[in-house]
């Protein structure tokens, strides 16, 4: 099984690392192709296309106009958003990490696939954006890259299963692109509500990456044994769930 997360917007270029060697992104190539064409985007572009404040415009033009010469740091340790608060990657054993290296990827806007210690540079391009290279949107400029990085990993780990963790903006990419015989699963999470079992933004989030690491803790290749996921109080509810979409409710 190989579980599929978003990334984050926040970043953490700062914090100690673990001991790790850093791997090569695949599309290493792509991510500077985008980040030298979003390079000529305007700060008043960049608030129109992501929707933010002035001061996060400057400092991702200052990004891509420095692409080049950033930091670099493991995609695992980088991001830190909501989903990397529940993975808590920073307390994850070597054995562990090493794990998450073949059966984790995040998605990237700017990056495509990549695996947990691949090397990025510090940026903000999230998926849905509508502006590519000669083409209208993210997702028409990668095409069907993603999917099929995906999917020769897939084949390569031998499960033939993915868990869907990502958000809806994300799995776009690959949504539809993959090859039948993959099974994907995609996971609710819900908390008790007046009216039954609600969606909650913030721990929909962080609950993906507590699935995560609950999966990289145990080792866990076989995607039916993620129904036994039990962190935070969280259960699988069989009633709510289909074949391809499992609930969980806490």
């Amino acid at each position: 099984m190989i579980a599929i997360l978003s990334p984050a917007k926040t970043l953490d270029y700062a914090s100690p690392l673990p001991d790790v060697t850093p791997t090569v992104p695949r599309f290493a190539a792509e991510a500077t192709t985008l980040a030298a064409a979003a390079s000529h985007l305007t700060q008043t572009r960049l608030r129109e296309l992501m929707h933010i404040s002035p001061a996060l415009a400057k400092l991702n033009a200052d990004r891509f106009r420095d692409f080049a010469d950033a930091p670099e740091r493991p995609a695992l340790f980088a991001f830190a958003g909501d989903v990397y608060t529940g993975l808590e990657a920073k307390t994850l054993d070597a054995p562990a990490v090493t794990f998450a290296q073949d059966h984790v990827r995040l998605l990237s806007g700017l990056y495509g696939l990549l695996r947990p210690l691949d090397a990025m540079r510090p940026y903000r391009l999230e998926m849905g954006t509508r502006w590519a290279p000669r083409k209208p949107a993210l997702t028409d400029w990668w095409g069907d890259r993603i999917a099929t990085a995906l999917a020769e990993d897939v084949a390569e780990e031998g499960s033939g299963a993915v868990l869907n963790l990502a958000s809806q903006e994300y799995w776009a990419a690959v949504n539809g692109r993959l090859p039948a015989a993959i099974r994907v699963i995609g996971v609710d999470f819900r908390e008790p509500g007046p009216d039954g079992p609600r969606f909650v933004s913030f721990h929909a989030k962080k609950a993906r990456g507590l699935m995560a690491r609950y999966m990289i803790e145990h080792h866990i290749t076989e995607i039916d044994a993620m129904k036994g996921f039990d962190t935070d109080g969280y259960a699988f509810d069989a009633g709510q769930s289909s074949a391809d979409r499992w609930m969980f409710v806490r």
